[in-house]
């Protein structure tokens, strides 16, 4: 069961991969950073397109390795540090983020809470391989 929630999270995460190429187009980059300084402006192309591939990587893991990754020591550790790097993700969401942003707009407020869902269920499936407890 845990191999097939491996899976749907490999899933999920190749699609969050792809959904940031529309970040610049959807949140109007163009216009926005167009007053901030050269090196901001392409950190924010280049850390957007390396978190993209980090999640495609992630994705594609739990997506080719699913046993492997709940029947080894070294799986359980990797789904161990991505559990944490979740958890630490589902932090900013309530604490990164002024609610200002979402409180009082209808889609807003769905997304924020999809978002909680999300990185919510990431780190409860990778936490539980991570924390799995074998007797080997």
């Amino acid at each position: 069961m845990i191999v097939l929630q491996l899976k749907l999270v490999g899933g999920l995460l190749v699609l969050l991969a792809l959904v940031h190429a529309g970040f610049p187009r959807y949140f109007s980059w163009a216009a926005e950073l167009r007053t901030v300084s050269l090196i901001n402006r392409q950190m924010m192309y280049i850390h957007t397109l390396f978190l993209a591939v980090a999640l495609l990587l992630m994705g594609l893991l739990c997506l080719s390795s699913a046993p492997e990754l709940t029947g080894t020591v070294l799986g359980r550790r990797v789904c161990l540090g991505l559990g944490l790097f979740w958890l630490l993700r589902l932090l900013v969401q309530f604490f990164g983020y002024s609610a200002a942003l979402w409180r009082g707009k209808r889609f807003e407020t769905v997304v924020h809470v999809l978002f909680i869902l999300l990185w919510s269920y990431l780190t409860m499936v990778f936490l539980v391989v991570g924390l799995e407890v074998t007797s080997n």
